[in-house]
């Protein structure tokens, strides 16, 4: 992440759909052009307990996104007794990014989640587009990591499968993007919630695979 106008700069995240959940993946560093600004940046943010946001882009306007939805999903809890669909959760975003479009959020955000209706990812840009993916990644990284992921992502795949896979995405574009490093953040959702993995739990999938 940096404080660039391209939100294709500065990062690496990505976002793996599976026949039982959704699996995140991102480095950890934040960068200001060649100045490496800390290296335990959260990049991956809990917005409720089925659905999750990757960041990448402007840190401020990223932030303050994250904060947003998280208010607003926890009023949509409150006033139904239910979570937000996944599919609302991306509209609502695209929504607000879309009314800032002459000013603009400077992001590239994936909203991924667990519902009723299986896993699903969205890829949302600056000004409210969205896509719907099995299988991306974004930032200054994601050319180095989707040519790893085209090369052994499969939609059948568990989630179990898939968490060595995301690792080892970030851990290769980390060997060749100047703006990706310092660790890896690890998170899947599944019918059972939201889950982080620890620095340790991430090393052993990458040791194992």
């Amino acid at each position: 992440m940096e404080q660039n106008f391209d939100p294709k700069k500065g990062t690496t995240t990505v976002g793996l759909v599976g026949k039982d959940g959704v699996v995140l993946a991102a480095d950890m560093r934040a960068s200001m052009g060649y100045f490496i600004a800390n290296r335990e940046v959260e990049k991956i943010h809990k917005l409720d307990e089925h659905v999750g946001m990757t960041i990448a882009g402007s840190v401020g306007d990223a932030q303050a996104l994250v904060r947003y939805m998280q208010a607003e999903l926890k009023l949509f809890r409150l006033q139904n007794g239910q979570p937000m669909p996944v599919k609302g959760v991306s509209t609502l975003l695209s929504n607000i990014l879309f009314q800032q479009k002459f000013f603009p959020f400077l992001v590239q955000l994936l909203v991924a989640g667990y519902d009723e209706k299986g896993g699903s990812i969205y890829n949302l840009d600056p000004v409210g587009g969205v896509t719907t993916e099995k299988c991306t990644s974004t930032g200054s990284g994601s050319p180095t990591a989707l040519g790893y992921l085209e090369s052994v992502y499969k939609e059948d795949m568990k989630v179990d499968e898939l968490l060595p896979i995301a690792a080892r995405a970030i851990a290769i574009a980390m060997k060749r993007d100047i703006a990706t490093g310092d660790g890896i953040a690890l998170v899947s959702i599944t019918s059972k919630g939201y889950r982080s993995y620890s620095k340790e739990e991430v090393q052993s999938l990458l040791s194992s695979h």
